[in-house]
């Protein structure tokens, strides 16, 4: 999953006003997998290229115990809800956040095949939805929509900014399913992944900074 990991993003910033703005959880989003590359172009993390591994992505994650564990991706989350925590001295902002990381391996579980472990070793777990495209693509496309529109209705602001974001979304999603698969991982592959999503956070900082929220009821709130 790629820009699927943005929906709980979307929805979390729409939900509680007074948090952090939209690209703090974008980084939430895909923080461990910002990790994930770092790690990997020192070593310290592999991935392998395998045209079989599924049949929409040909990564064999095949050590990958301080990210995509259950225990890592929470150790993640934990740190990163207690920054946000701190930063707007606000918990409900932490636990938000923090759950936003923790989606992640969620998400990876439902798409990855058996590659995701719980402490970092013995059994993997995975459903394998990369090896059925025809529910994997539109429902990764379904929830980015239904999350944005959530993110859209529920706030204020110029629209052209979201929908470049959007389009932006769609477009390296197009390109991550379609475009030619690499052929051997290496540091090349990591810089690209993490480029892409700087671009996407970037945009993301652009379109929050231009939205407000109005008062709802439950968890949104009129901005400060």
């Amino acid at each position: 999953m790629f820009i699927g990991h943005f929906a709980p993003a979307f929805v979390a910033a729409a939900s509680y006003s007074r948090g952090p703005k939209l690209a703090t959880y974008f980084v939430a989003a895909q923080l461990v997998d910002w990790g994930f590359f770092i790690l990997a172009m020192a070593g310290v993390e592999k991935m392998r290229i395998d045209p079989g591994a599924t049949v929409m992505v040909p990564f064999d994650l095949h050590h990958i115990p301080y990210t995509h564990s259950l225990l890592g991706a929470g150790i993640w989350a934990l740190v990163f809800g207690i920054v946000v925590a701190i930063w707007h001295r606000d918990s409900l902002a932490g636990l938000l956040s923090a759950s936003v990381v923790a989606s992640h391996w969620v998400l990876d579980w439902i798409t990855h095949r058996p590659d995701l472990t719980l402490t970092g070793g013995g059994e993997a777990y995975g459903l394998g939805l990369w090896n059925h495209p025809e529910i994997a693509m539109p429902l990764e496309i379904g929830i980015v929509l239904a999350a944005f529109l959530f993110y859209i209705r529920r706030s204020r602001g110029p629209v052209v900014q979201p929908l470049i974001l959007l389009l932006v979304m769609l477009v390296f999603q197009a390109i991550n399913w379609f475009g030619p698969q690499p052929s051997e991982a290496g540091i090349m592959l990591y810089l690209q992944a993490l480029l892409s999503f700087g671009v996407l956070t970037g945009l993301a900082m652009w379109v929050g900074k231009n939205r407000y929220f109005t008062q709802r009821g439950g968890l949104a709130a009129a901005s400060l």
